[in-house]
């Protein structure tokens, strides 16, 4: 059975940092192109980060610069450092990889910056 599980949210003040994790279990992990995903109630949710299996990353212009996504494949685990949080970061992180047809999704960990 795949399971992704989220950790790391929390409260933090604007210009502070977090970091998340997403352990992977069920699944061969090292071959995934993983996401990071954000949403806040009311939007769909957004695709902020991705890492390949051969550690090629991509990032949302919004959190260009700031969020730093690495993956290690002897723990199962993806993460997600988030620097320079802004107030506007606030919203519930999900990590996802896709098997097509399916999307594995985790259950989410809020983050939620305080201006």
């Amino acid at each position: 059975q795949v399971q992704l599980v989220e950790s790391g949210g929390g409260l933090v003040q604007a210009g502070g940092s977090l970091r998340l994790s997403c352990i992977a279990s069920g699944t061969k992990f090292s071959i995934h192109t993983m996401g990071w995903y954000r949403q806040t109630p009311g939007k769909q949710r957004e695709l902020i980060a991705t890492i390949s299996a051969v550690y090629e990353t991509h990032y949302a212009d919004s959190v260009k610069g700031r969020f730093t996504i690495s993956r290690d494949n002897a723990k199962n685990t993806l993460y997600l450092q988030m620097n320079s949080l802004k107030y506007e970061d606030t919203a519930v992180y999900y990590c996802k990889f896709r098997t097509a047809p399916f999307d594995y999704w985790g259950q989410g960990t809020q983050v939620t910056v305080s201006s």
